[in-house]
């Protein structure tokens, strides 16, 4: 049972009554007391008239996935089937705070045998699984004094994704792919690179790479153009240890891990190469690998959203075991973890010579932005940029070790991170390195 609006007002209204009762020479509190009780009865005989909420179906309809940020349409469907009488009241929908529903109540008028359809906007600002386990419908009395609330399970489910905003990157690197892969009057030519086709020489062009068979068959001289190396393979690790809840920007170190891993797997199948993702501290909190083609992308996504940064050291000698797992031979391995204090890293350091003779491994790191002190600045603002500076300070030192260990270091913002690795990728694709 619950009450509405209307019984405190019918209460305040008994004051009137009242003083005249009591200006006649009734008792006062006598007079209250009979009021109140004449209103709790109404109140009551109106809830016990209200229709059933309990015999409303309710039925879902809603997307199942949708992108961090992104406005979504929730629906509910509501039937009287079971009520001779209409069923006026309120709906609620049970979600979540961080799925952004609306906190007003809609109403619901309802006639027997009919159904209505509810709409609830959602704008979801967390990523990861989101869920409403149930619906709360309020059946008004016929008095609108009262009347009667139900719960009825119905859950729903919504898998929030990560936004991949790092897109908008993609197609300049992409116009570079194509540049590389021949698709395009440029053409490479390196060491570790795949013959792609012949075409006829022009003056400029290098006469190494002239083709002296196809040249003796032909009127004119004839050019062999290359293209980079297809198949390798790309494995990019995310690290979901403790460094990765540190706060940076508007978001966490591991957000901006995910977009620099969407952006460089969009990237590498393109330009034919295999991706395989592993999300891990001590334990696999996602792995996609044996996925190519426009299936990739969704695979990453749907694996990355309900994947959260774990208060953990990770295993990096169990992390890199798991990399040998997904294939034997990587040619290249992206670490995105954080390069804190040598300290804090000393077992990064020391398992990453291991991995790195047998591949390219490359690791980003997320950096604070550091914002130009104002001329005034006041001590919170010092604190933040010395803290800053030192945490630079240290990183360049973590950075200096990954290279003596076999590794190559890339710090940068969470806007800069993702373009960074990109561009690496592609200057290794045209240095013959990949």
């Amino acid at each position: 049972m619950y009450v509405t609006g209307r019984l405190p007002l019918l209460l305040a209204l008994g004051a009137v009554p009242v003083v005249l009762l009591s200006a006649a020479g009734v008792d006062a509190w006598l007079a209250a007391a009979a009021w109140v009780l004449l209103c709790l009865i109404a109140a009551l005989g109106d809830a016990a008239a209200a229709p059933d909420p309990r015999r409303i179906t309710v039925q879902r309809r809603l997307p199942r996935r949708v992108l961090l940020g992104q406005a979504v349409r929730a629906e509910l469907v509501l039937r009287n089937g079971a009520n001779d009488r209409t069923v006026r009241g309120r709906v609620r929908d049970a979600w979540q705070p961080t799925a952004g529903a609306p906190p007003e109540r809609p109403g619901i008028d309802i006639p027997p045998g009919e159904s209505r359809t509810i709409a609830i906007p959602l704008l979801p600002r967390r990523r990861g699984e989101l869920r409403s386990r149930f619906v709360v419908v309020r059946s008004d009395g016929p008095l609108r004094l009262a009347g009667r609330q139900a719960r009825i399970d119905e859950p729903g489910a919504l898998r929030v994704l990560p936004p991949f905003t790092a897109r908008r990157h993609l197609p300049s690197r992409l116009a570079r792919l194509r540049e590389l892969d021949g698709n395009t009057s440029v053409q490479v030519r390196g060491q570790g690179t795949e013959f792609d086709s012949l075409r006829e020489y022009v003056r400029g062009d290098d006469v190494r790479s002239i083709d002296w068979r196809a040249t003796a068959r032909s009127s004119t001289t004839m050019l062999r153009t290359w293209r980079p190396e297809r198949d390798r393979h790309v494995v990019i690790v995310i690290d979901t240890g403790r460094t990765a809840a540190a706060r940076v920007g508007d978001g966490v170190r591991m957000d901006a891990a995910m977009e620099a891993a969407l952006l460089l797997a969009a990237l590498a199948t393109r330009a034919g190469d295999h991706v395989h993702l592993l999300m891990f501290d001590r334990t696999i909190r996602a792995r996609v690998t044996r996925v190519d083609g426009p299936g990739l992308l969704p695979a990453l996504v749907d694996a990355m959203a309900p994947v959260e940064p774990q208060l953990i050291d990770t295993d990096w000698d169990a992390a890199f075991a798991q990399v040998r797992v997904l294939t034997s031979r990587p040619s290249l391995v992206v670490l995105l973890t954080a390069q804190d204090a040598a300290e804090a890293a000393r077992g990064f350091l020391g398992s990453l010579p291991a991995l790195a003779r047998g591949a390219h491994v490359l690791v980003g790191a997320v950096t604070d932005e550091q914002e130009p002190l104002p001329e005034r600045p006041d001590a919170a603002e010092v604190y933040r940029a010395a803290a800053i500076e030192r945490a630079a300070q240290d990183a360049a030192v973590v950075a200096a070790a990954i290279g003596r260990a076999g590794g190559e270091a890339i710090a940068a913002t969470p806007e800069d991170l993702p373009p960074r690795i990109a561009d690496r990728y592609l200057a290794l694709k045209a240095a013959g390195r990949l």
